[in-house]
């Protein structure tokens, strides 16, 4: 009996790592040429220990050893009507490999060889689901069922349109699945203990996934809490935790969500310790010191924290308005549109700082913080685009913060006049992100806009069109643009002026098309017939100017 402990990361593979085994197996096992049965295929090792009770526990090998039962399953659904001869017998092999068995060879169904502490419940029923039936339900949609259903596809592929019934065709697609159970290789590597066996889990790689950052810390948190009889408890929490980051935390951009967490939190323990390198350091390299010693000298606090900050940030990803204010969810709103995510940083030190026992934050010197650092990360970006402009100075109010003091940005205030003249001169141009990114802050600073949804996907929409009246630089300036969402954007053609633009603006209740859910585009639609040079001239400078006096609001200016 196979077990996947809890301390172990979930299955992970995806079509990818997948297809690369099947390929794999299915070029070394072909059915269509000379093969020699005393060659072997070495899928790699898969390193167990024997628990206390007698189960195999899983440390190395998990990804691949769940595979290839997928891929066994398949194959004995898709041989159910082979009757006779020697593809029976292939049957009933792949049958003792997957489930426990009677003395006469028959399979219990309920009683797969394999277990998992790591799964959610949904997955795990859902495995055992696949392992029972050999169908993957419509509505399932864990790992387990979509690489099954692709294993079902290349199973079925390989038989393609011969007929089952002929037993030599019987015999031929059995040869496949036969090669996979005699001649394909898990090398077993049984360690003596639990100890030993972490210690292997804290060096190995599955093929083709390397353990991630967050994995490693998974072990050494669990070490703690298993050494304190609270690993039921640990292991609970934790896969709440991934459920929570997996869903808040991914994006093209951020590999693996819980490392995200970790990063976030490693500038809180940063700050606390006073260190002022600006250097990026890596998150491994910065929980190990010390053989780990802020994960298992600390762990209850430092996982106690990252729950909490996990839980805020899945706050702000709700847009909670029971946790948060209309205007503090406004300015997070904005804060969506920055440049990069540096302000996640800070903010995640802001919170871990100032957060009051019940877990909430001063309204008023959140939203505080929060405009001073919109006003300071638009403001730079438009003076210094370079890599790494916000480094510094957020690494030193970040010592700022943790020590109770307000974020000031004492030594890196703007010229006002030198701003607004770089401003006047920056090419808003609709593609770049910096745009968009003044937009959202001049949307969300009317008082009668609503918070939107942050799902909603917003573009850059061109109030007038490009023509005679309107030149590209003109048609470029800030004045002339606002967010509109995708949806909306899409209908509307680019040969399309301001007053032909404008029904698309209010709706169409006609072809029930909804409108807009920026309201100043809802007044704009409702008071002007067309959008000429001057009022984007107008427009262009109110923004300008509201953004210098934002500035200077928040006491950024010299």
């Amino acid at each position: 009996m196979f077990l996947i402990p809890d301390y172990q990361r979930p299955y992970a593979w995806d079509e990818y790592e997948c297809l690369t085994l099947w390929n794999d197996i299915f070029t070394f096992a072909r059915t269509d040429g000379d093969f020699d049965l005393d060659d072997e295929y070495f899928l790699g090792p898969i390193v167990v220990f024997r628990n206390a009770n007698k189960q195999l526990e899983v440390i190395d090998g998990q990804q691949r050893l769940i595979s290839l039962l997928l891929i066994l399953r398949a194959f004995y659904e898709e041989m159910q009507t082979f009757s006779e001869g020697w593809s029976c017998e292939v049957r009933k092999n792949i049958g003792r490999c997957i489930w426990k068995t009677n003395e006469q060879g028959q399979p219990s169904f309920s009683d797969p060889k394999i277990d998992s502490q790591v799964a959610t419940d949904n997955d795990k029923a859902e495995l055992f689901s696949i392992l029972k039936s050999g169908t993957a339900e419509i509505n399932a949609q864990s790992r387990y069922a979509q690489n099954y259903r692709l294993f079902q596809e290349r199973v079925i592929d390989f038989l393609g349109n011969q007929d089952r019934s002929d037993t030599a065709i019987q015999n031929q697609y059995a040869t496949l699945p036969h090669r996979i159970l005699t001649n394909c290789i898990l090398l077993p590597i049984e360690a003596n203990g639990q100890d030993a066996a972490l210690r292997i889990f804290s060096t190995l790689n599955d093929r083709g996934k390397p353990l991630s950052d967050s994995d490693i810390f998974k072990v050494q948190l669990y070490k703690s809490f298993a050494e304190e009889g609270a690993k039921d408890t640990f292991i609970a929490q934790w896969k709440d935790l991934e459920e929570v980051c997996w869903r808040i935390f991914s994006s093209d951009k951020i590999s693996n969500p819980v490392d995200e967490l970790f990063n976030r939190y490693m500038h809180y323990e940063r700050a606390r310790l006073g260190l002022k390198d600006t250097t990026q350091e890596g998150l491994r390299s910065f929980y190990e010191k010390d053989n780990y010693r802020l994960l298992r000298a600390e762990h209850k606090r430092v996982f106690a924290n990252l729950l909490s900050l996990a839980d805020f940030w899945n706050k702000i990803d709700n847009q909670d308005e029971a946790y948060f204010s209309e205007r503090v969810l406004k300015r997070l709103f904005v804060l969506n549109y920055a440049q990069n995510a540096a302000w996640t940083l800070i903010t995640s030190v802001y919170f871990m700082s100032s957060k009051k026992s019940d877990g909430t934050l001063d309204e008023e010197k959140f939203y505080s913080f929060l405009g001073k650092i919109i006003a300071f990360i638009w403001a730079t970006t438009i003076l210094d685009p370079g890599v790494g402009y916000l480094r510094t100075p957020f690494y030193k109010e970040m010592l700022r913060i943790v020590q109770g003091q307000e974020v000031t940005f004492e030594a890196y205030k703007f010229n006002a006049d030198n701003l607004l003249a770089a401003m006047q001169k920056y090419k808003f141009s609709g593609k770049k992100r910096m745009t968009r990114s003044m937009l959202a802050w001049w949307t969300m600073r009317d008082k009668e806009q609503s918070v939107p949804p942050l799902t909603t996907i917003f573009e850059t929409e061109h109030l007038s069109k490009k023509g005679k009246t309107v030149n590209p630089d003109t048609y470029e300036m800030l004045g002339n643009k606002s967010l509109l969402e995708r949806k909306i954007k899409g209908a509307i053609s680019p040969s399309f002026d301001f007053a032909d633009k404008k029904r698309f603006y209010t709706g169409i209740a006609s072809i029930r098309r909804p409108g807009t859910q920026i309201h100043e585009l809802l007044e704009l639609a409702g008071t002007k017939s067309n959008f000429n040079v001057k009022d984007i001239s107008q427009r262009t400078k109110r923004i300008l100017e509201a953004f210098i006096n934002f500035l200077a609001d928040n006491s950024l200016a010299k």
